[in-house]
């Protein structure tokens, strides 16, 4: 059974950018704004080496996302909490790396190979949505 209604798939599915938290080793928070492809079970966002959301990942695995927008009836969107894992070579890196380069003209534009860019893979655990209909 998936953790989203069949309305938050297609909002999700909708949708290409996010903001991305992460906290340090001392729950110092960061959040950016970020890419993302979700296959169904995974979210898959394309960071770079040096990235304070990296350092934070490789100490604390917690994240939470979310994706959102205004209408005229106001604010939607969904916050999703989980867990991260740093993908840097194999054969879901190579996959996730696919569907990212599918998705975005940016990343086909100026591709990179394993080793050269870490994937974030985000396993959804809790979410929360709002106006979603």
């Amino acid at each position: 059974m998936s953790l989203f209604t069949d309305k938050e798939l297609k909002y999700i599915k909708g949708n290409t950018l996010c903001r991305l938290a992460t906290a340090s080793k001392d729950a110092i928070p960061h959040v950016t704004p970020v890419l993302y492809v979700f296959n169904g079970n995974y979210f898959y966002i394309a960071i770079d080496y040096g990235e304070k959301k990296l350092k934070n990942l490789r100490e604390n695995d917690k994240v939470s996302l979310v994706i959102d927008d205004r209408t005229k009836a106001g604010a939607r969107g969904i916050m999703i909490q989980g867990r991260a894992e740093v993908l840097e070579r194999g054969e879901e890196y190579r996959y996730a790396l696919k569907l990212l380069f599918d998705r975005f003209e940016i990343y086909r534009s100026n591709p990179w190979g394993e080793g050269e860019a870490p994937i974030i893979k985000v396993l959804p655990k809790k979410k929360a949505s709002w106006r979603i209909n």
